[in-house]
C-alpha cells in the first residue's frame, strides 16, 4: 500500500486510499454517543487510514494472537475463534492481492479490518475487540512494525559493511593523505580511512539492536489506559507474538512513543555517518581531488555542460539526512507536552516513522551499490603524496625519539617547512645537508628515510593504527564482528 505523504490532502472516502468513493459519516464506528457525525472535511482531517494502512500485516498478526488468547482463556468460544481467525487470514490475502475494500469512513486500518471481518463472518467478528482498545492495539502494531524494521535495517547495514570490507581488502597497498580541518595532515592507508566508516556503521547496528529492547515490549492488555477486567493472559499473547517483555503499567503502555523516537534517533545518527561519507565521495570525485570515480549509474550529466559528471546520489544522501533529522524533531515536538494517557496528537507518530523507514532503507540499498562502483585512482593519490608535507610530523617524531623535547622538534621542522615553501621544494627533494641545517640530529640517511610516506605509514603499528600489519589485524577483527553480527535475529 502506497504511503501518503504529510502534505497529501487527498484522504479519500472509501475504497483503496487515494481513490474517490462515496462517504457516509454516519457509519463511524464510535457514533453511538453522538447525535450527528463529523463533516466530511473533519473526517478526512482526522482519519489515519491513508498512512496507517501500512500496519495491516502487524494488525492482523496481533488480532490473530489476541483471538487465540481469548479462546484459551474462555472469553471467546472455540468455534467463534476459528471463524474469526479464518476471516482474518482471508483479509490478509485480500490486502496482499490489492482487493481489500478500504473505507475511510472507518478512520484507520484497525477499524477497516474489523468492519471487513464483521462483513465476512457476521456478529462473531464484533467480539474480537473484547478486552482490547484501539489505544493498545495501535501501540502493539507500532511495536511489531518497529521491531521488523530494525531487523531489516540491520541486514542492510551489514550488506554495506561487507562492501566496505571488500574495498578495504583490495586496496591495502594504497596510501593517501589523511586530513584534519580538510588540510593534509599525515599519510594513512586508504583501507584504514574507509574502515573508520565500518566501525561507525557497527555502532549504528548496535544502537538499533539496543533500541530493539524497548520495541520488544508488548502493550496489549493495557486497554484504553486502565487495563481490562476480563481474565486475559498477556504472557500467552506476548509469547505467540515473540515479545520478550510486557509493559508493567497500562498507562505507560499506551501513552509513550519513546521506542519510535529511539528508532528515529538511531536513524538520524546512521544518516549522519553516511552523509559524511557522501561528502568525502563528492570531494574525492572532484577534479580538484580526483582520488576516485563513481560508476556512471550513480552520477548524472548537465543539461548545458557536456563535460559534467555530477555525484547526484551521494549529494541526495547528504540532503536526505536533514529529512530524517526533521522527522525526529517533529515527533519529539509532538510528544513533549502531552498529558497521560493517550492523545490524538500521537496519531502523528506514524508518518515521521514511515518516511524515515523508507528513506533509510532506500539509502542503505543504493549506497551498497554505489560504493561497489567506485574506482580508486591510485596514481593520482600517489602524485599528491609525493608533493606535499604530510610526513613533516615524522621528522618531529624522529627528533623526539632522540631525546629532543617535542616542542623544540616541532619548531625546527616548522622552520624547515617554511624553507620548503619559500624554495618551492617538496620534502622528498630535500638533501641530508638541508635537513641538518635545521637541526644537527636530522643529519644522515635515517632522517631522510622518514620523509617517505610509505615508511611513515609502516611505523604506526599500535592497535588501531594505520600500519599495514595493524590494518590487517583490524580487518580480521571487522570480519569477525560482521560474522557475529549477521547472526542477529528478531523474533516475528
Amino acid at each position: 500500500m502506497k504511503q501518503k505523504g504529510r502534505s497529501d490532502n487527498s484522504r479519500r472516502s472509501s475504497g483503496t486510499p487515494g481513490r474517490e468513493q462515496s462517504f457516509s459519516p454516519l457509519s463511524s464506528p464510535w457514533g453511538g454517543r453522538f447525535s450527528e457525525g463529523p463533516s466530511e472535511e473533519i473526517a478526512l482531517f482526522t482519519a489515519s487510514l491513508p498512512f496507517d494502512c501500512r500496519l495491516a500485516r502487524e494488525d492482523i498478526l496481533g488480532s490473530i494472537a489476541h483471538c487465540r488468547m481469548l479462546a484459551k482463556t474462555g472469553i471467546l468460544g472455540k468455534q467463534e475463534s476459528e471463524l474469526i481467525i479464518k476471516g482474518l487470514q482471508e483479509i490478509e490475502e485480500e490486502i496482499a492481492a490489492g482487493r481489500f475494500p478500504y473505507d475511510i469512513a472507518f478512520e484507520d486500518i484497525h477499524m477497516n479490518i474489523e468492519k471487513r471481518l464483521i462483513d465476512k463472518v457476521g456478529p462473531a467478528g464484533g467480539k474480537l475487540h473484547t478486552a482490547r482498545s484501539r489505544n493498545d492495539q495501535v501501540a502493539l502494531d507500532m511495536h511489531m512494525y518497529v521491531k521488523r524494521q530494525i531487523g531489516e535495517t540491520d541486514r542492510l547495514i551489514g550488506a554495506l559493511q561487507e562492501v566496505i570490507l571488500k574495498i578495504a581488502r583490495e586496496n591495502l597497498d594504497v596510501v593517501m593523505p589523511g586530513y584534519t580541518h580538510l588540510q593534509r595532515a599525515q599519510p594513512v592507508l586508504f583501507s584504514h580511512h574507509l574502515l573508520a566508516y565500518f566501525w561507525m556503521l557497527q555502532r549504528d547496528r548496535e544502537r538499533y539492536r539496543d533500541a530493539c529492547k524497548r520495541a520488544d515490549m508488548m502493550p496489549l492488555g493495557a486497554g484504553a489506559l486502565s487495563g481490562t477486567g476480563f481474565p486475559i493472559d498477556r504472557e500467552e499473547t506476548a509469547g505467540e507474538l515473540g515479545f520478550g517483555r510486557l509493559y508493567e503499567n497500562s498507562i505507560d503502555a499506551v501513552s509513550d512513543r519513546d521506542f519510535v523516537l529511539e528508532f528515529l534517533s538511531c536513524s538520524a545518527l546512521l544518516l549522519m555517518h553516511l552523509s559524511r561519507l557522501s561528502e568525502e565521495l563528492v570531494l574525492w570525485s572532484s577534479e580538484e581531488f580526483s582520488f576516485l570515480e563513481m560508476g556512471d549509474a550513480f552520477t548524472t550529466g548537465s543539461s548545458m555542460m557536456p563535460q559534467k559528471k555530477n555525484p547526484d546520489v551521494a549529494e541526495l544522501v547528504r540532503a536526505k539526512t536533514g529529512r530524517v533529522y526533521g522527522n525526529l524533531v517533529s515527533l519529539l515536538t509532538v510528544m513533549k507536552g502531552l498529558p497521560l494517557a493517550y492523545n490524538k496528537d500521537m496519531q502523528e507518530d506514524k508518518e515521521p516513522l514511515f518516511d524515515t523507514v523508507d528513506t533509510v532503507k532506500a539509502v542503505l540499498s543504493i549506497y551498497t551499490e554505489l560504493l561497489g562502483s567506485i574506482e580508486i585512482k591510485k596514481e593520482n593519490i600517489k602524485a599528491v603524496l609525493e608533493n606535499d608535507f604530510s610526513t613533516a610530523t615524522e621528522l618531529a617524531d624522529y627528533l623526539a625519539s632522540r631525546n629532543v623535547p617535542f616542542r623544540e622538534a616541532h619548531h625546527a621542522v616548522g622552520k624547515l617547512i617554511r624553507y620548503c615553501l619559500e624554495k618551492g621544494k617538496p620534502l622528498k627533494e630535500l638533501t641530508a645537508g638541508e635537513l641538518e641545517a635545521f637541526h644537527p640530529l636530522l643529519a644522515g640517511e635515517e632522517a631522510l628515510k622518514r620523509l617517505d610516506y610509505y615508511e611513515a605509514v609502516k611505523v604506526k603499528k599500535c592497535r588501531g593504527g594505520t600500519a599495514p600489519e595493524a590494518v590487517k589485524e583490524q580487518l580480521l577483527a571487522a570480519e569477525q564482528c560482521l560474522e557475529a553480527g549477521n547472526n542477529f535475529i528478531i523474533k516475528k
